[in-house]
């Protein structure tokens, strides 16, 4: 049995009708463009901002996020031309199938499950920080030994949240989509508020020097653990600032493009995905890629980076306390709230689909992808990814494992580039309603740049992304690779195919 068989695509768009498995269709172009906008519009522009300008890049931050944006960019146009083909659930994991086998789609999908994972639990947890800096001096203030683990025994308010929307996502996509529109909606309108505000506040010799000069840490702070692995292979000395930071920061900042990836694995319950997955994917990364580089320079130019702290949960709320304008640093801080809602159950919503996805086809237990007969979603497999979650964000805390993230999803974005290649080759034939330009090159441009964003990720993240890949392979031989529908067969599969590909 060949752990490289491929799943045709003709296979797979006929597993979306069968009886008991099929997807409910009921989202458009603008519902794609609002999921994009509403998963990317979180954590990155309310924290990362801040973050990345403090510890790594000054205000060149904003060449950081526009750097991420175009690695990004490359990967979302290989990603529509994938999508728009195989309008299927499970995004790259898909794809992967389609193209380089079953082994690379179920280490593809097993890294996507960990990638939503993280995010959504990472999520919920800044949702809960927010929550208590919004209802701190009120009677409604939550008590500190349920507030966060770091401070106390649990974080019951992130566990809550991820239970909610485990309720609302099995209740129906459309139902979370309509949701999703009204708090992007507000998030957007918060977001521009900060843009117009902060134009009054800006202070042009707070950008000056643009990319602040080199400097070297600490030898405490340069384990091999925690510096960019791009530093330990060419043995460079760790830094700060610089086009080093710039580059650095472009890889923590990532996290804020995963917008599109998430679109990728609703192909299946888009009523129109040839027209609409493009639209949904390229329209939602050029809108918040737009509004990350004019936050970022805001908030550089309302603060000088030196006096922004890394640690700081809420550094744009902090920058506008810092010039006086409290009142808009309580607007940010509900803002961000309200906006890490939605980011959490876009993420939850990615994981099910692929979860879904390797359940149907087997290579986890096929009774997880069942689909509920009123509803229309993947309500066990929601469900026990619900609970797992919110143990996890109830109970852990998820500071060192929030950059498995972005080396899952940079890993994710370099097969999707390397499919689009096969996919080529191996079927010309295929009606592409959105096509790659430059085939083969901008695919490998998109791939190189994946990677070496991924090389500028810290040694510790490597290190733990291997430990779960490594789990991943031995779920897979000892579990997957027997039990898995090309093995066991069903309509279509095994009548007429070779032998060589069971």
């Amino acid at each position: 049995m060949s752990v490289f068989r491929t799943k045709s695509i003709e296979q797979s768009i006929r597993d979306t009708e069968e009886p008991g498995h099929q997807l409910k269709k009921s989202l458009g172009a603008l519902d794609l463009i609002v999921f994009g906008v509403g998963v990317c519009i979180g954590a990155g522009i309310f924290v990362l901002t801040g973050q990345a300008a403090g510890a790594n890049a000054g205000p060149a931050v904003a060449l950081s996020f526009l750097i991420a944006g175009i690695v990004a960019g490359l990967s979302a146009i290989c990603y529509a031309e994938l999508a728009s083909t195989v309008p299927v659930a499970g995004s790259a994991y898909t794809f992967s199938f389609a193209t380089l086998g079953e082994l690379v789609a179920f280490i593809i999908g097993w890294d996507l499950v960990l990638e939503f994972t993280v995010g959504s639990a990472a999520l919920a947890t800044s949702f809960s920080q927010y929550l208590g800096v919004v209802l701190q001096d009120t009677p409604f203030a939550i008590p500190e030994a349920i507030a966060s683990v770091d401070t106390g025994v649990m974080n019951l308010p992130a566990g809550l949240l991820i239970l909610g929307l485990t309720v609302v996502l099995m209740t129906g996509i459309k139902l979370s989509s309509r949701i999703n529109q009204v708090v992007t909606a507000i998030k957007v309108a918060v977001v521009l508020l900060v843009i117009i505000v902060g134009l009054f506040f800006i202070n042009v010799a707070n950008w000056s020097p643009f990319i602040p000069p080199s400097e070297g840490t600490a030898p405490s702070e340069a384990g091999v653990l925690d510096v960019p692995l791009v530093e330990t292979l060419f043995r460079l000395e760790p830094t700060v600032y610089g086009l080093g930071g710039v580059f650095a920061a472009a890889a923590l900042v990532f996290f804020a493009f995963i917008g599109f990836d998430v679109i990728a694995t609703t192909a299946e319950e888009t009523r129109n995905p040839q027209r609409d997955l493009p639209i949904g994917i390229l329209g939602s990364l050029a809108i918040v890629t737009v509004l990350y580089m004019a936050v970022s320079l805001i908030i550089t130019g309302i603060r000088p980076y030196t006096d922004i702290d890394p640690a700081d949960g809420a550094p744009l709320a902090t920058a506008f306390t810092a010039v006086g304008v409290t009142w808009m640093g309580n607007v940010v801080a509900i803002g961000a709230c309200i906006g890490l809602i939605v980011v959490a159950m876009i993420l939850l919503l990615g994981q099910t689909r692929v979860g879904f996805a390797m359940s149907r086809d087997r290579l986890l237990p096929p009774a997880l992808g069942a689909v509920h007969p009123k509803f229309g979603t993947p309500y066990r497999f929601t469900l026990l990814a619900g609970i797992i979650i919110a143990i996890i964000a109830t109970f852990v805390p998820l500071s060192t494992l929030a950059e498995l993230v972005n080396i899952g999803t940079l890993f994710a974005f370099m097969l999707v580039a390397l499919g689009v290649i096969i996919l080529r080759r191996t079927r010309p034939d295929l009606k592409r309603s959105f096509r790659v330009p430059f085939v083969p090159v901008l695919p490998i441009i998109a791939i190189a740049l994946c990677f070496f964003l991924m090389l500028n990720l810290t040694g510790g993240t490597w290190l733990r992304f291997f430990v779960w890949m490594a789990i991943g392979l031995a779920v897979y031989f000892l579990y997957s690779r027997k039990r898995s529908i090309m093995v066991t067969g069903g309509p279509g599969y095994n009548a007429g195919m070779p032998e060589q590909q069971r």
